[in-house]
């Protein structure tokens, strides 16, 4: 599994970039914090609020959107915080879910999880449309994780998981200003 934070510290090694983590776990905030990695101890489910309109270029969620409580507030909350949003999100309809299931058992990767949604690659984009996401870019990723051509072609029953780029079009509200 990666460290805490080193995802981010990629990010600000490689390109040279600023960034913010938000952890709520004191354990991957401490190791994280230690690896010199700017994070702050917020919980996505009620802290965003925090952060400015427009205060970040790129906003990046990896395998939390479905274990939120209230994954409309955070989506709602990096379009309001970022331009562009970046999200990696487990494809629960996966064919290999779904064999799983009719055979009557559920995937054991579901068991134990903090998971609260299930959804698919189809609904997960009409779900970023009603935001107003305008998605740049998807790439489908295959079973172990990597990106596939393959999957690419029916991601709702290919890819394991998306990595969506999407733009935000959010409006100061009263304004009607977007970004």
């Amino acid at each position: 599994s990666l460290v805490a934070g080193s995802f981010l510290r990629h990010l600000i090694t490689t390109r040279d970039c600023l960034g913010t983590g938000v952890e709520l776990d004191q354990s991957s905030l401490a190791t994280a914090m230690s690896a010199g990695v700017p994070v702050l101890g917020m919980d996505l489910n009620e802290d965003l609020g925090e952060f400015h309109d427009d205060s970040y270029d790129v906003v990046i969620l990896s395998q939390t959107l479905q274990a939120v409580v209230s994954p409309d507030v955070v989506l709602a909350e990096m379009a309001r915080i970022g331009t562009l949003l970046i999200l990696l999100v487990p494809n629960f309809v996966y064919w290999r879910n779904r064999l799983k299931i009719i055979g009557g058992r559920m995937p054991y990767s579901w068991h134990d999880t903090p998971n609260q949604s299930y959804s698919g690659v189809a609904d997960l984009e009409d779900w970023f449309a009603e935001f107003d996401l305008e998605i740049v870019e998807r790439v489908c990723l295959d079973g172990r994780g990597r990106p596939s051509r393959v999957a690419s072609a029916a991601p709702n029953l290919l890819a394991g998981s998306t990595i969506h780029v999407l733009r935000s079009h959010w409006a100061e509200p009263g304004t009607g200003r977007s970004h």
